[in-house]
């Protein structure tokens, strides 16, 4: 029987480390994981899926197919805008060539003449024209439908335009042929289409990579003992599946059998095996090292950590963007300002005496112009290399309009234990009370508690491993039930009690250390050689290292940083002052952590809250940007609109440094995009005619292609600082 006995019954909070009552403290504690585990299970089994549906899931993660249904829509999609953009491309070569404009841009006019190739021309636009343009040409009668006009309108304005008008020149009417401009206006757009719903099936590098993790089949334990090799959708909770070295884990599960070495790295970014055993959780996909274990598989289906991963990246890419909408809303301008300006031109041509073809031709080339091929990249492209980016880095954003609205956040709330510590105690302070040496105290108590399991002990005994303080086992060890434990180190008769053993045995300590210690809500034990008090150790739930620079690196931007935490009102205090917080809130009982985000939204704050367990998801959904860290809390990763896969504050930093780049990144191509209209639509309307300068469609073209490009080449340099192992998060 452990030597910590329980005295009381346990609160969750007494559980929690941090509390400074040692007597409770040194009850049986239980799994903090195990227990949230346990809360959830009944909640999960069942309540969202059939039993068929899971298996169709767990299909879909084995094989890295793309399943039926919504997912299966958006791949028929993606092929479709992926075949038309081919097609078209090869398509447009000839059309380019075969251009009177582009002969004589590149001087091979009479070189590549020859009698009907006008007729070809046609041929070959109109088949680019009624294939090629058809989503867009479809997007304009459903948008007109919806009186809702778009991007979609702008696009089918601007190509029904060139080809109504290149036709009608084709077949006798004087002018320029703009069938070129058709082609590559239709090319990007297909291309820029392409891409976006590439990011809404969630088909970056990284996501297609983790599909391909899960293996096809399991060796499931039978009821004889033995093994039978089952394909991963024949799985269900409950059952026995042995994973060999080398294996990729075939589903989530808690081993129940065997100790290993795990690689996570393409699941969770930590670059090092972590070391599993009894009773730890393994994700599915993740490789295993130097030896067997079993597990008992958890999660089928959809509610696997893979699944999940992936789910909630496709729903990110389908919500609405902010931004999106500002792209599509100047689409609404550009289509506005090619009918009006357009017009206009043409009317003031005619007024003032130019010929109909000069006009019209003035009128067709604004109208073509002002529909910017980089428009229709604009967003998709920043869309999707941000979704790369943090996809691969660990940070999985489920509501793209909530990672917008991380831009605006100016004060971030932390739940404290697990998210800015560690979860567990650890040594803070060794206090010399007698004639020995921290490091001798420190080796007498960590021989003694080496014998226990309980979570302070095993501070003590990690505390000293960490100090790279040397010890060896005990002899005699024995409990002293409720006050700790005694045993024979070295030849000496050593305890390592409780303040009630003091208590107990009338023995006192005074010493200003030891009352600062226990006043910042610190759990004190005592070291007792031959039952004189030799020393003191304080313990306390560690400060997680990553905190200090994530929250020094928040401060930085602006962002004000608090912590929540039900932990008591010293314990509370101290990890403030450690990490210099603006504000806590200490003593918050879960059902009141909610109003207490309510409480800092009152003055006038955006607010992120961050947190990792099913006491904080109310606050995550009241928060304007609910940020879950570690992905091992069902209910909080359902209530967040961020997951941050590693339990890593300094993740919630790249979060809000990756939004600010992001938006800046769009508003950047956004400009780019419509900017060089500016010059181009007034120059192609003739404001210059007088003065000899007059915008052709080939300099307009030009303008276009440049824009395009510098789109394009923006987002790709969309980076953020601060990824792991101190390199910048950028785009390819």
């Amino acid at each position: 029987m452990d030597h910590h006995t329980r005295q009381h019954p346990q609160t969750e909070e007494e559980r929690r480390p941090g509390s400074h009552d040692y007597e409770r403290l040194h009850g049986p504690v239980a799994h903090p994981e195990r227990e949230a585990h346990e809360q959830r299970e009944p909640r999960r089994r069942g309540e969202h899926m059939e039993h068929e549906q899971k298996e169709r899931l767990a299909a879909h993660a084995a094989h890295g197919r793309h399943g039926e249904g919504h997912a299966g829509h958006h791949a028929q999609m993606v092929a479709n805008y992926r075949r038309r953009f081919w097609v078209s491309l090869v398509l447009t070569v000839p059309v380019i060539l075969l251009s009177p404009m582009i002969q004589s841009v590149l001087g091979l006019r009479e070189a590549l003449r020859f009698p009907g190739d006008g007729y070809v021309l046609f041929g070959f636009s109109t088949v680019i024209f009624f294939y090629g343009g058809w989503p867009f040409l479809k997007g304009l009668l459903e948008e007109l439908g919806k009186r809702e006009p778009g991007m979609m309108t702008l696009i089918a304005l601007a190509i029904s335009v060139a080809y109504v008008y290149s036709s009608a020149v084709v077949f006798g009417l004087t002018g320029a042929i703009f069938f070129w401009e058709l082609a590559t206006l239709i090319d990007v757009m297909l291309l820029g289409h392409w891409i976006e719903m590439r990011s809404v099936m969630g088909a970056s590098r990284a996501l297609e990579s983790l599909v391909q993790l899960m293996p096809a089949e399991a060796h499931r334990v039978t009821a004889a003992g033995g093994t039978e090799d089952v394909p991963v959708s024949d799985l269900h909770p409950g059952d026995r599946v042995v994973v060999k070295p080398g294996e990729k884990v075939p589903i989530d599960g808690r081993i129940v059998e065997g100790r290993t070495s795990v690689n996570q790295a393409m699941l969770t970014g930590e670059s090092q095996p972590v070391e599993k055993g009894e009773g730890d959780e393994v994700i599915g996909g993740s490789v295993n090292g130097e030896a067997a274990f079993t597990i008992e598989v958890q999660k089928t289906g959809d509610e696997t950590y893979l699944a999940q991963v992936i789910e909630m990246v496709r729903k990110a890419q389908e919500s609405r963007s902010r931004t999106q909408d500002i792209a599509n809303r100047a689409a609404v301008g550009l289509t506005i300002i090619a009918l009006t300006i357009g017009g206009g031109t043409l009317a003031f041509w005619l007024i003032f005496g130019q010929s109909f073809q000069f006009a019209l031709e003035r009128m067709v080339t604004v109208m073509v112009i002002t529909c910017p091929h980089a428009l229709g990249l604009a967003v998709p492209l920043v869309v999707a290399v941000s979704t790369a980016l943090s996809a691969s880095h660990g940070l999985l954003i489920r509501d793209r309009s909530a990672f917008e609205r991380a831009r605006d956040v100016n004060a971030i709330m932390f739940d404290k234990t697990g998210t800015l510590t560690q979860g567990r105690f650890g040594v803070t302070d060794v206090l010399v009370l007698g004639d020995r040496a921290e490091n001798e105290l420190l080796e007498l108590a960590a021989s003694l508690e080496s014998q226990s399991e309980h979570p302070i002990a095993q501070g003590i005994v990690d505390g000293a491993r960490a100090r790279g303080v040397p010890f060896g086992p005990p002899k005699d060890f024995r409990a002293i039930p409720g006050k700790g434990a005694q045993a024979t180190v070295d030849g000496h008769n050593v305890k390592v009690v409780s303040p009630g053993y003091l208590k107990e045995h009338d023995l006192s300590v005074d010493n200003d250390r030891v009352r600062q210690v226990a006043g910042q809500g610190k759990t004190v034990v005592y070291v007792l050689v031959e039952d004189r008090i030799e020393g003191a150790i304080a313990l306390a739930d560690l400060i997680r290292p990553e905190s200090r620079e994530a929250l020094q690196r928040l401060k930085e931007m602006g962002i004000q940083t608090m912590m929540i935490t039900g932990d008591a009102e010293p314990v509370a205090r101290w990890v403030a002052r450690e990490l210099d917080l603006d504000d806590y809130f200490a003593e918050v009982l879960p059902d009141q952590k909610a109003a207490k985000v309510q409480e800092v939204q009152a003055r006038g704050l955006v607010v992120a809250m961050t947190g990792d367990g099913v006491n904080d998801a109310p606050a995550l959904t009241q928060a304007d940007v609910g940020i879950a860290i570690g992905a091992g809390t069902d209910v909080a990763i359902e209530s967040a609109d961020i997951v941050l896969v590693r339990s890593d504050p300094r993740d919630a930093t790249r979060i809000m440094e990756l939004a600010r780049a992001t938006y800046r990144k769009m508003v950047q191509n956004l400009l780019w995009a419509t900017g060089y209209n500016v010059v181009a639509i007034p120059l192609a309307a003739g404001v210059l005619y007088r003065f000899g300068i007059l915008l052709s469609p080939a300099v307009g073209a030009a303008l276009m292609a440049l824009s395009t490009v510098v789109v394009a080449l923006n987002a790709k340099f969309l980076r953020v600082r601060g990824a792991p192992a101190g390199e910048a998060i950028h785009g390819p």
